[in-house]
């Protein structure tokens, strides 16, 4: 087997401007591509942050997360970052709230998280 790197991952959301704005304005991602498929009902966002590829299907159709934040499937993205105490005040910026900053059990470095437009639970940690 010869996996070197994981190409994308990819989540579904339900509103196009508030997904787009969101990781876009807000979070710095770039657009790579974005296709709206009529065949399928949907619109298909490529993202780009340094080196991953999120690839996000928008359809208001969706069904909503069964749980939180315990759903099977994706259970979270998680960004690293320089400092997360910067990182939380620049978020609260963009007016996304984090959840309290705590130490990760494992490896005692700061973390926490906030939630995309659709409750996506997204992680920051040092």
């Amino acid at each position: 087997m010869n996996l070197q790197t994981i190409h994308h991952i990819a989540i579904n959301a339900s509103n196009y401007a508030a997904t787009k704005t969101f990781y876009v304005d807000k979070l710095g991602f770039q657009i790579v591509r974005e296709n709206h498929r009529l065949d399928k009902g949907d619109i298909k966002l490529d993202l780009q942050l340094g080196t991953q590829e999120l690839e996000i299907f928008i359809a208001a159709d969706l069904p909503a997360r069964p749980s939180y934040p315990e759903a099977l499937g994706l259970r979270h993205l998680a960004f690293q970052v320089d400092s997360v105490v910067n990182t939380v005040t620049e978020l609260a910026e963009l007016g996304i709230q984090c959840e309290p900053i705590r130490l990760d059990t494992y490896t005692n470095k700061p973390m926490t998280f906030f939630f995309d437009p659709d409750h996506q639970p997204l992680e920051i940690h040092e």
